[in-house]
């Protein structure tokens, strides 16, 4: 649970005897929820934000780009070549990599162009009515998810900030915390004792009004708690850092998402603007290519991606990323129209599919519209902690100073044959997640100064 300082209040000293290693540990997860809480929620809630925000980009995308993403439903349908070729004529400039035929009646068929002067993973969409070949515009499509300009500008907010590659550090520091401040909450809010058990579960209203605030800040975090973990993880795969050692542990392991073989044979070099091969076999084209991959099994949403050099073979894979998902893809032949290669996802390794499904839920396209509601749900519920959270630390706060941490030398009191495992998982977590670590050495820092400031006025 996601809080900036929760208003447990320091219970009396136990009799040694019946000190547990809880009762030690407990003043400790209580500083770290603390500090984590005051210092780390700014940027929880700037993610939470924005991750509401990208959550209603999908709905937002539709309506803003109604023109262009869908025609009125025809009797009869263009063959595909045709409507690329009405494409090219309109931007003949560029060159195509893919096209993605419309997966349903009243979808435009996107062919996907690279021209001059776009940005890094950005290409240009353009939409053609598959019945009579109209183009209806053209928008910059960004990534592999295929997001227009708006859905795309409100993904590089939530991750950067649009601040570029500097702006990454604030969506890791989120991420690298957020399970922290999320497990230690529970185990903070499950322990405590209370007057009725179902006020576990839901706010108790009869308290007062400092633990009617943590009633509610704990209830909410209980419900949210496995989506923030989750949310957690996921984020982490795409963070700067972390990130890098999350793809080496992958790759150690064997966790990698396998790749189809679509290396090229002796064919002559394919030419996207004129669809021929110099010097070899003439270019079956695309629509020979949808048939065969047809033949497969594949079926919409599709993309099929031009040879990248020569000799070698289109690619086409279905794009289908809600549950059940379908994203199998098949290589085919330029000259032939042969497959000559196939994986299907249901060959993946399951370390693969977690993964694929993983970041599928993080970006809302799992369960479709389902999956953006709940990421709305999270979203709106961390923003709920995070103001709670800092309203209970304004009530309790000091008249001066940063505020009051808790009882301090916690740490003492815990059996080395637990404090040195932790120390140890402590150092490691920080190893591994690098932001984590400088900000938990910085909190250390912090402590130490306040205990320093403290210690003349206590010996007063």
């Amino acid at each position: 649970m996601t809080s900036t300082a929760d208003v447990h209040t320091s219970p009396a000293p136990a009799p040694p005897r019946e000190r547990s290693a809880w009762a030690a540990l407990r003043p400790l997860v209580l500083r770290l929820h603390f500090y984590a809480g005051v210092l780390i929620a700014p940027f929880l809630l700037v993610a939470a934000g924005t991750g509401l925000l990208y959550a209603a980009s999908y709905q937002l995308e539709q309506v803003v780009y109604q023109h262009e993403l869908t025609a009125p439903v025809g009797r009869t349908s263009l063959p595909l070549s045709a409507q690329v070729a009405a494409a090219r004529a309109a931007h003949p400039q560029g060159t195509v990599t893919a096209v993605r035929p419309g997966a349903e009646p009243g979808q435009t068929t996107r062919v996907l162009i690279n021209e001059p002067g776009l940005a890094e993973s950005t290409q240009l969409a353009v939409f053609v009515d598959p019945h009579t070949g109209q183009v209806r515009g053209a928008l910059e499509s960004y990534g592999s998810s295929g997001a227009l300009p708006v859905r795309a500008w409100i993904s590089t907010l939530h991750r950067q900030l649009h601040l570029g590659e500097p702006g990454r550090i604030y969506s890791e520091l989120a991420a690298s915390w957020l399970w922290v401040v999320a497990l230690g909450g529970l185990i903070l809010w499950v322990a405590r004792r209370r007057r009725a058990r179902r006020h576990l579960l839901v706010p108790d209203r009869a308290a007062n009004a400092a633990r009617r605030r943590l009633s509610w800040h704990g209830s909410i975090g209980l419900w949210a708690v496995l989506g923030l973990l989750f949310l957690s993880a996921t984020g982490l795969t795409w963070s700067k850092y972390a990130g890098a050692n999350v793809d080496e542990l992958r790759a150690a392991l064997n966790w990698t998402t396998p790749s189809i073989n679509v290396s090229g044979g002796d064919h002559a070099a394919h030419t996207a603007t004129t669809g021929n091969h110099a010097g070899g076999g003439a270019d079956v084209g695309v629509d020979r290519v949808a048939q065969a991959a047809a033949g497969k099994g594949l079926s919409g949403p599709l993309e099929i991606v031009w040879p990248a050099k020569a000799g070698a073979p289109y690619l086409v894979k279905e794009i289908d990323k809600t549950a059940p998902t379908r994203l199998d893809q098949v290589a085919v032949d330029a000259t032939s129209g042969q497959v000559t290669a196939e994986l299907r996802f249901a060959d993946y390794s399951l370390a693969a599919k977690l993964a694929r499904w993983g970041i599928d839920g993080h970006m809302g396209l799992l369960f479709g519209l389902a999956n953006q509601i709940l990421l709305a749900a999270l979203a709106i519920g961390l923003i709920a902690l995070i103001v709670l959270g800092y309203r209970m630390w304004w009530h309790r706060r000091p008249t001066r100073g940063f505020g009051k941490p808790y009882p301090r030398g916690g740490w003492r009191r815990v059996h080395w044959a637990l404090l040195v495992p932790l120390g140890l998982v402590a150092i490691a977590v920080g190893i591994f997640l690098p932001l984590m670590g400088i900000s938990l050495a910085a909190f250390l820092v912090i402590d130490v100064l306040l205990g320093l400031r403290a210690r003349p006025a206590s010996h007063s």
